[in-house]
């Protein structure tokens, strides 16, 4: 039953990815793959992509103080995240995981409804008259694992260090804004205790909040008038959360496995991104957000030695306040792991529903606009193999 009941766990926990992805709160995407760390082997390797489309769009923009249908397409552009792990267990009681994932991005590109709402709405200092804005980050991480022999089982403390870089891109009428900072560090700290004949695990990981200071350029268009054609001086600063996060597992049955976690994730930091222009007056983006939370359930069940599948539901309340449209969404996911040749094939989809929601000039936003309930999907695929 515990080699079923591993073969299922590694289906489950192989879709997280696309969970978390297609349904964490505010601008979450990729994990860090630390859960290697309990995988079989002395050298353990997995890599893999999962591609999200949010398919987020506006229902109605206010132009001239009267809601107006959009014709908008989408403007929550598709994305792909990527992650790699290595496992290497240097004795029966160490090992350390070297980590390679994306875990905050956005990127919108608005329509013509959007972008006319926004040049009609409110006073010239509100507004950014924006087409396009993005930002992705990259984290490159070491996370290590001592195990004692505690009773049944085993209890492990986990800790590591991690650099991430940001980008940032915003295109509008004004011109294009550039910011970015190489890496800046963080930490994550947990602990764990399994006993692996029951395949039960519960385990708490902490992931540090980062401090970015991004300096960039400004290249002007309209306000190549005022401060001519070549690209200035800027720079910025923002804080991308902490986070605290709950899970546990257990066989509850031969071939069956349960499982579940509950997120904590400290969004309500991001009130703005705040940066200046050379020869221009601060400027922000408002977000105002609220801390968010994510909680999931699910099962696995290992159908043969070769093939296990899961099913999980997770629900993540929404983070906006009303400068953005953050609500809360619903996920429904399955996937399957697979023995295929030397390794393991993992794959994955999962089905989102955005419930609606609005945003509002009053509350922050650089004008107001309606979305209906939504749907988004992602497709998830790994391998890992061991030896």
């Amino acid at each position: 039953m515990a080699k079923f009941l591993r073969t299922t766990l590694a289906a489950a926990l192989g879709l997280c990815t696309v969970v978390s992805a297609a349904s964490a709160g505010g601008f979450s995407r990729g994990e860090a793959d630390t859960d290697i760390l309990y995988e079989d082997g002395l050298v353990v390797m997995r890599t893999g992509a999962t591609y999200v489309n949010p398919n987020r769009q506006f229902d109605t923009v206010t132009i001239r103080g009267v809601a107006v249908q959009s014709d908008d397409d989408a403007y929550s552009d598709p994305y792909w995240i990527p992650t790699i792990a290595a496992k290497g267990r240097f004795s029966q009681n160490f090992a350390c995981a070297f980590t390679y994932t994306q875990p905050f991005a956005a990127s919108t590109t608005y329509g013509t409804d959007a972008q006319t709402a926004d040049f009609l709405a409110g006073q010239p200092a509100s507004r950014n008259y924006y087409s396009h804005k993005e930002f992705d980050t990259d984290e490159y991480g070491a996370t290590c694992d001592v195990k004692f022999a505690a009773g049944p089982g085993n209890l492990h403390i986990l800790g590591g260090v991690f650099l991430q870089d940001f980008s940032y891109r915003a295109d509008a009428l004004y011109g294009v804004l550039r910011l970015e900072e190489d890496t800046a560090p963080g930490y994550r700290l947990g602990a764990a205790y399994d006993i692996p004949e029951y395949a039960m695990r519960a385990q708490l990981m902490y992931r540090s909040a980062i401090d970015h200071e991004v300096d960039g350029t400004f290249t002007p268009l309209a306000l190549a008038p005022l401060l001519g054609t070549a690209p200035v001086a800027a720079d910025g600063y923002g804080t991308l959360p902490q986070s605290l996060k709950f899970s546990l597992q257990s066989g509850i049955a031969p071939g069956w496995l349960a499982y579940g976690s509950v997120k904590w994730t400290d969004w309500s930091v991001l009130q703005a991104l705040n940066y200046n222009i050379a020869g221009l007056p601060p400027q922000q983006d408002v977000y105002n957000w609220k801390d968010g939370w994510t909680i999931q359930g699910g099962i696995g069940h290992a159908f043969t030695e070769k093939v296990a599948g899961t099913f999980n539901v997770t629900w993540d309340k929404g983070v906006g306040t009303g400068a953005d449209i953050m609500t809360d969404t619903w996920t429904f996911a399955a996937g399957t792991a697979i023995d295929v040749g030397p390794g393991e094939l993992r794959l994955g989809a999962g089905l989102t529903y955005m419930t609606a929601g609005s945003q509002n000039f009053s509350e922050g936003a650089t004008y107001s606009a309606t979305a209906g309930g939504d749907w988004a999907y992602a497709f998830s695929g790994t391998y890992r193999f061991s030896f």
